[in-house]
């Protein structure tokens, strides 16, 4: 490599810089020549970016660059030799440290997205688990995201997705009914915590949503979706409104109505004073009114019809006095 041969701009100097150190590292002594021969630039350009090198670092509690502060080389196996050795580096060696909580907030996050039936490379999510709680300064906090047996449920719906064939299962409806279906699964997504399968339903011949646990005895037929199945464009909201649906008005907290948009007709007026929205939700029966309102305890109240909020307050009273006989 002659000696005129010089990187092209900065970015090429920068790049030279970043490189040339990890490779010092890994050879305790090395010629210059060798060296420029690897990076295919000239000795001179390998010279300069030792020298570089020798007056970087970081600087210690009194904020000035004091010895043991920069890098260090052999000065004199370069100067007589033209050998390269580091005797000294900074920061190279310092592996950053998780404390606990955010080894398990990273952790939690990707077991959420193992769980995801879109991210098939598990095995890639695990080993990368397993690194963050080694890594940790104290061990991280044992989490879990998602229960195994709800797992092996996504899983197979979602192979029956890919291959486009039948499911059969005994599902149980919000009235507590258990009922034989056959559904051609068109997709399977999660809201929140729940996971849903949407799809054609030989019994109702419309498609519908079905919640993954309330699921059982779930089993591939292996028959290939009908052909209403294969016709069908599912729209992108999850919940879908139909003519028979009760239509409730509500107070939500403004934070709290992103939540439920889906529950929300498009004609519905939203109403802001201060913090609270006034408008209307949605829903097949009241009991499916009693879970959201449940789910979000002090951030919806029904207030109207009369008989859904009746509806509510018994069902609420109910849940009250079994803990009061039980006590």
């Amino acid at each position: 490599m002659p000696e005129s041969a010089t990187p092209r701009d900065a970015r090429d100097k920068l790049a030279l810089l970043l490189s040339l150190i990890p490779y010092l590292l890994d050879h305790s002594s090395v010629p210059v020549a060798e060296v420029a021969a690897a990076f295919e630039v000239g000795s001179k350009q390998i010279r300069d970016a030792v020298m570089l090198i020798a007056v970087s670092g970081l600087p210690g509690e009194s904020h000035a660059y004091l010895p043991g502060d920069l890098f260090d080389i052999d000065w004199d196996e370069l100067e007589t030799q033209d050998r390269i050795s580091l005797t000294h580096t900074v920061a190279i060696d310092d592996t950053p440290r998780l404390s606990a909580r955010e080894a398990a907030a990273l952790i939690a996050g990707l077991q959420y997205l193992s769980s995801l039936p879109e991210h098939a490379d598990r095995d890639a999510m695990a080993s990368l688990m397993a690194k963050l709680e080694r890594g940790t300064a104290s061990g991280a906090a044992q989490v879990a995201v998602a229960p195994a047996a709800l797992r092996n449920t996504v899983a197979l719906i979602q192979d029956a997705v890919t291959r486009r064939t039948q499911l059969d299962f005994d599902y149980v409806n919000a009235r507590g009914e258990t009922e034989r279906r056959t559904v051609d699964p068109l997709r399977i997504e999660s809201v929140n915590d729940d996971w849903y399968v949407r799809g054609w339903c030989h019994l109702r011949e419309a498609v519908r949503t079905f919640r993954l646990d309330r699921i059982d005895h779930l089993a591939s037929t292996g028959e290939p979706i009908s052909e209403h199945a294969a016709s069908v464009v599912l729209p992108e909201r999850l919940f879908q409104g139909a003519d028979d649906d009760l239509t409730v008005s509500v107070d939500v907290q403004a934070g709290t109505l992103p939540l439920i948009a889906d529950f929300i007709p498009d004609d519905a007026e939203r109403i802001a004073e201060g913090d609270v929205v006034h408008t209307k939700v949605r829903v097949a029966h009241y009991h499916g009114l009693k879970r959201m309102v449940a789910r979000f305890a002090g951030q919806v109240t029904v207030t109207a019809p009369q008989e859904a909020r009746d509806a509510v307050a018994e069902w609420a009273s109910a849940g009250a006095a079994r803990y009061e006989t039980e006590g």
